[in-house]
């Protein structure tokens, strides 16, 4: 299993080849989609899901299918026939990659901002994206995709979390929010120097890393 960080929250898993592409938003190079069989969709804010170049990608590749939740699947209009939908409980596989999908709510930025449905993919047992929610995997995994910055997270809250959800390595996304200055300090916190005492594994843009 491989994983290839690109803009902000959107990572590309590489496995026994199958390519999957989780959350490739408006901050993500639309090249992140090349060559993928599968998209996976979290949730539908723009940073994560960004319509036309994803209905661009399904166009261009008629094999692409694209799993997400119901929101995101409402928009997908003309297409229904390649999209899933899935929710808290369901599982799937992707080129013989199994596939569980945990939490239903994106975290709380403010209480009058409407929560919008969220959820998190948790592939073969060992890799974990969360989408924008804290929902801890249902045991421990060997890597937790860790958003690192957001309007609805506080360092505090992403130390308990880490703690939680006790992962042997946690990958910094969601980052596109944060100076480097920021980046920084959050995660010292998180990391092995701070309280949350995360054994990091931060990437760069286009940067992978081998999982085993």
């Amino acid at each position: 299993m491989r994983i290839t960080k690109f803009g902000h929250a959107c990572v590309r898993l590489e496995h026994d080849g199958t390519t999957v592409v989780i959350d490739p938003g408006m901050f993500t190079d639309p090249g992140a989609l090349a060559g993928a069989d599968a998209v996976l969709i979290t949730h539908e804010h723009m940073d994560h899901f960004e319509e036309s170049r994803l209905r661009a990608a399904l166009e261009a590749d008629p094999a692409l299918r694209v799993w997400t939740n119901g929101a995101v699947a409402a928009q997908l209009d003309g297409v229904a026939q390649r999209v899933g939908v899935v929710g808290e409980g369901d599982a799937f596989e992707l080129g013989g990659l199994e596939v569980s999908v945990h939490g239903e709510w994106h975290a709380e930025i403010h209480r009058d901002v409407p929560l919008v449905k969220n959820i998190g993919f948790l592939f073969g047992g060992r890799l974990f994206h969360p989408g924008d929610a804290l929902t801890v995997p249902p045991h421990a995994v060997e890597t937790l995709l860790l958003p690192i910055g957001a309007p609805w997270s506080k360092v505090g809250e992403l130390v308990d979390y880490v703690r939680e959800a006790a992962p042997r390595v946690a990958v910094p996304v969601h980052d596109a929010v944060l100076s480097p200055i920021g980046l920084a300090v959050h995660t010292r916190l998180v990391g092995e120097d701070g309280p949350g005492g995360a054994r990091l594994r931060a990437l760069g843009e286009g940067e992978s890393l081998d999982l085993g």
